[in-house]
């Protein structure tokens, strides 16, 4: 029988593979509206591991809940950052005198 380690780790490298294979294929056009779904994403995860980290399950769940609230922030953070770059670019430029 398998366990449930075996399994997991079977799931985490399939959607790496796929998530990789999906960005790689995604045409420059399309990048920010991607990375504004990514950061939704980023966002539910924020709150799930706020949950975890607040839940009171033991200290290693809420160590562990922390730093997915720092990581998940940080992603959260850096997203809209790239995004809001992304959107500047472009934006008519003024005409300078």
């Amino acid at each position: 029988m398998t366990s449930e380690l075996e399994i997991g780790l079977y799931i985490f490298m399939l959607a790496g593979f796929v998530g990789f294979m999906v960005i790689t294929r995604v045409p420059p056009l399309l990048h920010t509206p991607l990375m504004s779904a990514t950061n939704a994403i980023s966002g539910i995860s924020l709150v799930g591991s706020l949950v975890v980290a607040g839940g009171d399950h033991g200290t290693l769940s809420t160590v562990l809940g922390f730093i997915a609230v720092t990581c998940s922030t940080i992603n959260v953070v850096g997203g809209f950052t790239i995004t809001d770059r992304m959107l500047k670019m472009f934006k008519k430029k003024e005409n300078l005198p």
